[in-house]
């Protein structure tokens, strides 16, 4: 039974992601009134070509990238795991670094089919490492993800600067929403529909974030459910690296506090860690918007800040519990 703190931490996300959508929506170098938007022709094409598609794809890539995170938290049982801590953001950049070497004219659903491909091949390699590897202290993990993510990023600025698309590598990792506009974000409902399947299958990954033994007594095939995982991660990763680019920490934060809250029922916690999601990046992006308007902040360098701050707070955390 939810205790009144929990009720009223998941009424305060709801208000917050729908008075947060309101002030995407409205807030920006053009101004849009409601009156604008009733009257004005411009301003309604300014709404429905720039800012709808806008707060559409912060929606949902915050939702997808928070929902791979509580996937690949299960999946490697460590809370400090997520995509931008296991390298698969790394490897879906190095594919589409690829891409642009072989085809630079390829059209942007080739370059997400092979984002997503190296995205997947790097997360195996990831967990296959794990599962090769007894690793006693939870905050290894993390950091071998890391350092894996660094050597990958590594080799792709190198590749890139031997080429001359530094520039371009440098776009994708700002993780920016300013270049949004309609016709551009909707691969991103790919990705939100295959973080929407994972709730159909959300008990299977509880059972297999018990453990490998546990998940195969209960009859649980846990090799595929690992396999449909890594796939869900991968194509809402790749997706979202090739439109928006490189968002850190949302998939690390997010599950966590919900986690704490609410437990760890991936059914029930699945629609809250994507609100939360949702929240965060939206009050990331509306804070870059504002403070240097019209100029503008990537919404990934204040989730920069933001995550590694409270990355921090959960390692002290947990060394607290263990020390306890």
């Amino acid at each position: 039974m939810r205790t009144a703190s929990s009720r009223l931490f998941l009424a305060a996300i709801v208000v917050a992601a729908l008075s947060l959508t309101a002030a995407s929506l409205l807030i920006g170098g053009y101004e849009i009134t409601l009156h604008g938007l009733l009257t004005d022709p411009g301003v309604q094409h300014m709404f429905w070509v720039s800012r709808v598609p806008r707060t559409l794809a912060l929606v949902f890539a915050a939702a997808a990238m928070a929902i791979c995170g509580v996937i690949m938290q299960l999946i490697t049982q460590n809370k400090f795991v997520e995509p931008t801590t296991a390298g698969t953001a790394q490897w879906a950049g190095l594919g589409m670094l690829a891409v642009l070497l072989v085809n630079p004219g390829a059209p942007p659903l080739a370059k997400m089919a092979v984002a997503i491909v190296f995205a997947f091949g790097g997360t195996w390699i990831f967990i296959a490492f794990l599962n090769r590897v007894r690793v006693k202290d939870s905050l290894v993990v993390p950091l071998v993800g890391i350092m894996l993510g660094a050597v990958v990023g590594s080799f792709s600025t190198f590749i890139a600067g031997t080429f001359d698309l530094l520039q371009t590598m440098s776009a994708w990792r700002s993780g920016g929403f300013s270049g949004i506009v309609e016709g551009f974000y909707e691969p991103l409902w790919l990705a939100a529909l295959a973080c929407g399947a994972a709730y159909f299958v959300a008990d299977r990954f509880t059972v297999a974030g018990l453990g490998r033994d546990i998940a195969t007594n209960v009859g649980l095939n846990y090799h595929r459910v690992v396999f449909l995982g890594v796939s869900i991660v991968a194509l809402a990763t790749g997706v979202t690296a090739v439109v928006v680019g490189f968002i850190p920490f949302i998939g690390l934060i997010v599950p966590n506090l919900v986690s704490m809250v609410l437990g760890d029922d991936l059914r029930r916690n699945l629609p809250w860690v994507a609100l939360l999601g949702i929240v965060l990046l939206l009050v990331c992006d509306l804070i870059g918007r504002t403070i240097v308007m019209p100029m503008e902040i990537p919404a990934s360098v204040i989730l920069g800040v933001v995550g590694a701050v409270v990355f921090i707070a959960l390692v002290l955390r947990q060394r607290r519990h263990v020390n306890a």
